[in-house]
């Protein structure tokens, strides 16, 4: 939100209080924490002091390379409720020093003397005196400070006109997405050096470098063009070398570059701001420091990372239906790990129920008896979508009315709509009765055969409400869907075990990270919609999110283009998760090779959609030894699966504006095509890389831009050097032994030793470790003496090991 008119003026409507010195310091070496007393307006004797307003600042650490700051201005004040933050322990705690110049009762004296705290390697420090300062650096390099006008808290009349765009409760309008309940605002900029970019936010489908972006923290159902972002979360990092989080469930409104070009800016709404610094200085540390700090994602089941297929947004559900498109994908050799129903699995204007429309499945032992014969007969695991609401003809309203599990108006009467179905209402997850209820519902659908749930929705969610713990209205608009989804989680694993569930959740904030998976949701089915999904996934797992997926070929559209079907199964094959979901038509391959004839292309062999899914459908999953091993990465390292180049590369200028390209985990370079024609640009690093397909090797001391023309059936995905990739050619399902038998691809220029872990999914593993000797020989060794066949890149001939060990020459 801008409150200012320029550099000098206020907007009209905004009056401000800026601090100006830091007047009182005082270093507690007991609470290992810095308590400043910032005033606004410079004092140069005590009648100064008369009628001037303060803000109270306590600095503290709550691990190592964290720094957290609480500026207040009126205590009194109620202050917007924070996210669960994970503290280390007393006794873990030495990385902690609190120093001060100056006597007395902990308060440092005179003007130009510090305090400083230090955590790790990050210190914050100020000095006392004026201009007001609050400076962050870390080995020896200031990283970031709050400098001069830069903490401030802004009163808005209600003739307040902070933009352009339609006047919200208090005359204030946050960009024309989300208007807040208060005229109190508390903000500060963060100082942004020269060149410094600035990354993260969640799921954002603008450019993914989001210096000159103004950016609400406000959770909505805008599709994939707009501003708008279903897992909006107050985080972000920089090429700096460190992160930023605000410690604030409901509304935070940022400014990068946009409203002071040289600082970033954040404000929430009151008295209180509270945020963290996170020292890195690598990308990936300042993720395990931050999902340390806010929770891991969970690990998920290896059957996850198969393809999945879901029946669209369409109504047409009978058996017949939906076996004819599970079988034509096994006549067609693509395998299939997951079916999912969507939302017309119940009946309409019931939604949601949990109850199966007879209409078209009959009895519920005949929906048990449909789903067993998917498990055992087609291999299949199953999903089933849910939403929050309960529309008003479903049996499922009632109940909660009764019981008093919706959530309320002022007035004592439900709260009710009819946007999405009729007379729908909306669980109260604050209420721990109606937590428990809502589970019991998700765990009786699971007890019918189901495997996943999809999680829809948890963005619409009202402000004229009353919750049952108390909760403010603002703080539920995003916190919300983490009750939500946090509640089918615990349905899945109290039903399945820790490790074995999966949801599929479009909304999300912070915390969300800790329950996967999360998809992207509703693209637009061209390329512009397939690039905007892109930039949001490098986004949303560079503000902790392990695991991601998105609509392959595109959820809207009456019936998308073959070639963004066929270009998106590429790109969509190449990550973590991976769904064939649209609209109103089916997305199975074959109906999209229909309408190629319908218009008179012939497509050349290997070129159809049936072709192109089949060809990425297997290759992912003969790398599921490396997909697997890169999924147990987000809970143990807070790393994703999917990588921006910024993520892998910080050190290269080019690689951190790069969007259109991205690693998928720390090996594989993949540069989806987002043209009929096939041409793509994209940009190598410095080093040797080797092309999967085709064994072509490039060797560049600087980088390297390359521009190609690719078939439907080929993408640019390159192998970094210094890699082991173990595989399975051939594979059919996602689960399987990895480590038996395995392929094992050696990519070992410029390095003289390479490894691969490979984890099995009974938690057991194998390392495979390739050296070579001063001849420039190979020997490729099984950490267990396994057998294994081996090979240099992807052009060379095999070799069998003898005794766990192959030579390639």
């Amino acid at each position: 939100m801008k409150f200012t008119n320029g550099y000098w003026l206020l907007r009209d409507g905004v009056e401000a209080l800026y601090a100006r010195e830091a007047y009182e310091l005082r270093a507690n070496d007991e609470k290992e924490e810095l308590d400043i007393l910032a005033t606004c307006r410079n004092v140069t004797n005590r009648a100064d002091t008369l009628n001037l307003p303060t803000f109270n600042l306590t600095v503290s650490t709550p691990a190592e390379g964290v720094i957290r700051v609480r500026a207040q201005h009126w205590k009194g004040a109620t202050p917007q409720p924070g996210f669960p933050l994970h503290y280390d322990e007393p006794g873990q705690r030495d990385y902690v020093t609190v120093t001060a110049e100056g006597e007395g009762d902990g308060e440092v004296g005179e003007k130009g003397a510090t305090v400083a705290l230090t955590s790790g390697k990050l210190t914050a420090k100020v000095v006392k005196g004026s201009p007001w300062n609050l400076t962050f650096e870390a080995e020896g390099k200031e990283l970031t400070q709050s400098f001069g006008k830069s903490l401030a808290r802004f009163k808005l009349s209600p003739a307040a006109a902070v933009s352009a765009q339609p006047v919200g409760e208090f005359g204030v309008s946050l960009n024309g997405q989300a208007y807040d309940e208060s005229d109190v605002f508390t903000a500060i900029q963060l100082h942004l050096g020269v060149g410094e970019q600035v990354y993260g936010f969640g799921e954002r489908f603008g450019t993914y470098v989001k210096n000159g972006q103004s950016i609400d923290i406000w959770n909505e159902d805008g599709g994939t063009a707009s501003e708008q972002g279903y897992k909006d979360i107050p985080f972000y990092m920089t090429s700096q070398g460190y992160g930023v989080l605000v410690n604030n469930r409901g509304h935070v409104s940022y400014e990068v570059g946009s409203e002071n070009t040289e600082a970033v800016q954040f404000s929430v709404p009151g008295e209180e701001l509270d945020f963290c610094v996170i020292y890195g200085p690598e990308p990936k540390e300042i993720l395990r420091r931050y999902t340390a700090l806010v929770g891991r994602p969970a690990n998920v089941p290896a059957w996850t990372y198969g393809l999945w297929l879901t029946t669209s947004f369409t109504t047409k559900y009978d058996e017949k239906t939906i076996t004819s498109f599970v079988d034509g994908m096994s006549e067609r050799d693509i395998p299939l790990s997951a079916f999912h129903y969507d939302c017309y699995w119940m009946r309409e204007f019931h939604w949601t129920d949990f109850e199966f429309d007879k209409r078209f499945f009959g009895t519920i032992d005949d929906v048990e008896k449909t789903l067993k014969t998917f498990h055992e007969e087609k291999g299949l695991h199953i999903c089933a979508w849910i939403n929050p609401y309960l529309g008003q003809a479903g049996s499922a309203f009632e109940e909660a009315r009764k019981n008093g599990y919706l959530v309320k108006k002022a007035n004592g009467e439900v709260w009710q709509t009819d946007l999405w179905q009729a007379g729908m209402g909306l669980v109260d997850f604050t209420n721990p009765l109606a937590r428990e209820w809502f589970k019991d519902k998700v765990k009786g659908l699971l007890a019918h055969g189901i495997d996943a749930i999809k999680t829809d929705f948890g963005e619409r969610i009202p402000r004229d409400v009353v919750w049952c713990d108390g909760s403010p209205t603002l703080s539920m608009h995003n916190w919300y869907t983490q009750l939500y989804n946090q509640t089918v989680f615990e349905a899945l694993e109290e039903t399945y075990g820790k490790g074995n569930a999966c949801l599929y959740a479009r909304s999300a904030t912070v915390g969300g990270q800790q329950q996967p998976v999360h998809w992207g949701g509703d693209c637009e089915s061209t390329f512009n919609g397939m690039a905007q999904t892109l930039r949001a996934g490098l986004s949303l797992t560079s503000s902790g999110f392990g695991f991601w997926s998105h609509d392959i070929g595109g959820f809207e559209g009456a019936f998308p283009d073959p070639a963004v079907y066929k270009r998106w199964v590429a790109f969509g094959m190449l990550g973590s998760h991976s769904r064939l979901h649209g609209s109103t038509v089916y997305r199975v391959p074959w109906l999209f090779d229909e309408e190629d004839e319908k218009n008179g292309v012939v497509n050349a062999p290997g070129q159809t959609a049936v072709d192109v899914l089949r060809k990425f459908t297997l290759l992912k999953l003969s790398l599921m030894p490396y997909v697997y091993e890169m999924g147990l990465k987000p809970h143990a390292e807070g790393t994703p699966v999917m990588r921006s180049m910024f993520l892998e590369f910080p050190d290269d200028p080019t690689a951190r504006t790069l969007d259109r390209q991205y690693m998928f985990g720390q090996s594989f370079l993949v540069a989806p095509v987002f043209t009929y024609s096939g041409d793509v640009e994209y940009y190598l690093p410095a080093g040797t890389w080797v092309n999967w397909f085709t064994g072509e090797k490039v060797t560049s001391a600087s980088g390297v831009w390359r521009r190609e023309k690719h078939d439907f059936d080929s993408v640019p995905l390159w192998v970094r050097d210094n890699s082991i990739i173990v595989s399975h050619e051939g594979a059919q399902k996602p689960e399987y032994a990895y480590g038996e038998n395995a392929l094992v691809s050696v990519f070992l220029e410029d390095g003289e030793e390479a490894h691969a872990h490979v984890s099995e999914i009974d938690g057991t593993g194998v390392e495979f470790v390739a050296r070579k000797d001063a001849e420039g020989r190979i020997t490729v060794e099984s950490s267990d003496g396994r057998e294994f066949t081996a090979r240099l890149t992807v052009s060379d001939e095999l070799v069998k090991s003898s005794n766990g060990v192959a030579v390639l020459n």
